[in-house]
């Protein structure tokens, strides 16, 4: 089954690396260690041994941007460089142009048409597997908050052939709209992987990235000992799970999915 369109990678910048290592590793459990790459802070996140995430200090001409804490998805393509070129065509935007990481893969830094940041990836060998769904520690679920989520998702099927799946009416709120990705071999894998929304509320339009947790009523309580906060749950969503929206200490949103032990 072929990888692309697959969120694959997640990486955080922050203006406190020290500090956001202490959270992270005490509220989804977490060994975080720096990755031994000269020249640079990147440090990895790993559950029971197995990479989910890196961390850096966020640039100083981001910052001077206005760049603030944030986590970023990686998406995986068969060709940075032509996928780059389609993005810009299609009206997204190129923050970062196509560059190496030795040994690593090759990335580009991209926004779709309303300014949702996101990566684009390609692996240097053959990507790890999938971990089973809902796997505590790892990421479980891809959000996007946009102006105009019917816009956004011609704009991603378009580019990383997503294919909607259900449909869920929120109300006066519309539409929550779930996506998979497909493979070409067999048809949409039939796995829900995110979903779409719009939301004239949000700042700006951005991705939201959901860590699967053991116990969301736990997890929510140290991310209030850590010094963060939750802004908003623990809701239930269909299918049983709860979540929590939720800002780390240096205002970095993310969000936490899982069962709930009193319920």
């Amino acid at each position: 089954m072929t990888e692309t369109g697959r969120f694959v990678w997640y990486d955080l910048m922050t203006t406190d690396l020290p500090a956001a290592r202490d959270f992270y590793a005490d509220v989804m459990g977490w060994s975080i260690a720096h990755a031994g790459m000269p020249g640079t802070d990147y440090t990895l996140a790993r559950r029971e041994a197995v990479p989910v995430g890196g961390m850096m200090t966020l640039p100083d001409a981001v910052r001077a941007q206005g760049g603030r804490s944030g986590w970023m998805g990686y998406v995986a393509v068969a060709d940075v460089d032509a996928a780059s070129a389609d993005l810009r065509a299609a009206g997204g935007t190129i923050h970062r142009a196509p560059e190496d990481i030795p040994g690593i893969g090759r990335f580009c830094v991209a926004a779709d048409p309303q300014g949702a940041v996101f990566v684009l990836f390609r692996g240097a060998g053959p990507l790890p597997p999938a971990p089973p769904p809902g796997t505590p520690g790892h990421f479980g679920w891809h959000e996007l908050h946009t102006r105009d989520w019917e816009a956004a998702f011609a704009f991603y099927a378009h580019l990383f052939g997503w294919v909607k799946t259900d449909a869920v009416d929120m109300g006066p709120m519309g539409t929550y709209q779930l996506f998979g990705a497909q493979d070409p071999d067999a048809g949409c894998d039939g796995i829900h992987t995110g979903g779409m929304m719009t939301n004239a509320q949000a700042p700006a339009p951005f991705w939201l990235y959901y860590v699967n947790v053991d116990d969301i009523d736990a997890a929510g309580s140290r991310i209030a000992e850590g010094g963060g906060r939750v802004v908003s749950g623990p809701h239930q969503v269909p299918g049983g799970a709860w979540t929590v929206q939720a800002l780390d200490p240096q205002g970095a949103m993310f969000a936490l999915v899982g069962p709930r032990a009193s319920a």
